[in-house]
């Protein structure tokens, strides 16, 4: 009988062309990309498929970076009465549950507003503390003193008027009227001109408040300017 042979170079091509199929065929049956690997089969070409670059990350979570003789911050405050507040600046935790240094009330920290470094932290009581701890506390503040506070559960209940006055001194618009169980968070400053751009508060309202019995918690950040030192 006679033989039908197949030359050579077809029978090349048609091993080839199987072989693609195949690689097809299982890419597509394991979730590949056929596309990608037909593309790869005939180019010759083993190029990995980009990647989008990470999004660079600066201190504090800010989304850009300070400019120079700025100091970065963000300052979240309490969640209810459950998760406590936060102040960050220059990428450090100043205050923080991790810190174990927050309290329900009022949780402030003291900067140096010309070296930017830290001089203390402090929380109050706002609701069964004495607002005589905190008066005795901002009074003497130096010049330029750089003031981040953060509420956690009631920052109000206490506050008297004299203690409302001196977080107005300190650039405060939102004091005066913060009540029971209001969200607030502030950044101010000893001998400040005008009002401070840096304050956020939420009401507590039943109708709108997002945990039971509390608002939802504030988060806000920026870029505070230092003082130079013949201001300090």
């Amino acid at each position: 009988m006679g033989c039908v042979c197949v030359p050579g170079p077809l029978r090349a091509v048609a091993v080839l062309l199987l072989v693609g199929l195949t690689w097809v065929l299982a890419s597509s049956i394991l979730g590949g990309d056929s596309n990608l690997v037909v593309k790869h089969f005939f180019s010759g070409t083993n190029e990995e498929p980009t990647t989008e670059p990470k999004p660079r990350r600066y201190k504090c979570g800010l989304s850009a970076p300070c400019p120079q003789k700025h100091l970065a911050f963000r300052v979240v405050s309490g969640a209810a009465n459950v998760v406590g507040p936060k102040i960050c600046l220059e990428d450090k935790i100043l205050v923080s549950s991790v810190n174990n240094n927050v309290g329900r009330g009022l949780n402030v920290a003291l900067v140096n507003g010309v070296s930017g470094e830290l001089l203390d932290t402090k929380s109050f009581d706002m609701w069964a503390g004495d607002v005589t701890d905190l008066l005795k506390y901002l009074l003497p503040l130096h010049e330029g003193t750089l003031v981040f506070v953060a509420s956690f559960d009631d920052p109000a209940t206490k506050l008297n008027d004299e203690a409302r006055r001196l977080f107005e001194e300190l650039g405060s618009t939102a004091v005066k009227e913060l009540t029971f169980r209001d969200s607030w968070v502030f950044v101010g400053a000893k001998g400040i001109e005008n009002k401070s751009p840096f304050e956020q508060r939420m009401k507590n309202s039943k109708n709108s408040n997002k945990y039971e019995g509390w608002p939802e918690s504030l988060e806000m950040d920026g870029c505070v300017p230092l003082r130079s030192p013949s201001e300090g």
